[in-house]
């Protein structure tokens, strides 16, 4: 059973008010919190290794994971496999959120990630180095804050959207 349920609709003397859920994903799927700030930090480590090295490999493997999770074949996904281990070996308790807005930030990022490679590729070396920015910015507010950026740019689309409808 899937919950539909994205916004109340309050009707109030012909005026129509709507409020956006942020706890009612458009799937019942949850998902780690924990485990996603853990994979926010490694983003981190492996951005910074970019900016320190200039070296474009680094940029590529993150791509090619958020690639990995973003087909949902989290066994093949070395952010994933790092921070089970962690979270296993630390014992740390799970603190479960919607996968949704989460899956939203991570398809967000695969198209920043293929626009980097890009322009790197092309030589556009300012708007790689402020695109790399961007999301370790991003990275960094979600490991370190559990401030999802994409997330809250999901929240604002799906407000939109039904504000309009």
């Amino acid at each position: 059973m899937k919950l539909l349920c994205i916004y109340y609709e309050k009707k109030h003397k012909n005026k129509k008010e709507f409020f956006l859920l942020k706890s009612c994903p458009i799937s019942i799927h949850r998902i780690d919190s924990n485990l996603v700030r853990l994979i926010a930090f490694q983003v981190c480590i492996l951005g910074l290794a970019y900016f320190l090295t200039n070296n474009i490999y680094f940029i590529v493997i993150i791509l090619l994971d958020f690639s990995v999770r973003s087909l949902k074949i989290k066994k093949l996904s070395l952010f994933n496999l790092i921070g089970s281990s962690i979270i296993s070996f630390f014992k740390i308790k799970p603190k479960m959120c919607d996968e949704a807005p989460k899956r939203f930030a991570l398809n967000f990022g695969l198209i920043i990630l293929t626009v980097i490679i890009l322009t790197a590729y092309f030589q556009y070396q300012y708007m790689t180095i402020i695109l790399v920015a961007a999301l370790l910015i991003c990275a960094f507010l979600e490991a370190a804050f559990d401030y999802c950026v994409g997330c809250k740019i999901h929240y604002f689309i799906q407000y939109a959207y039904y504000r309009l409808k």
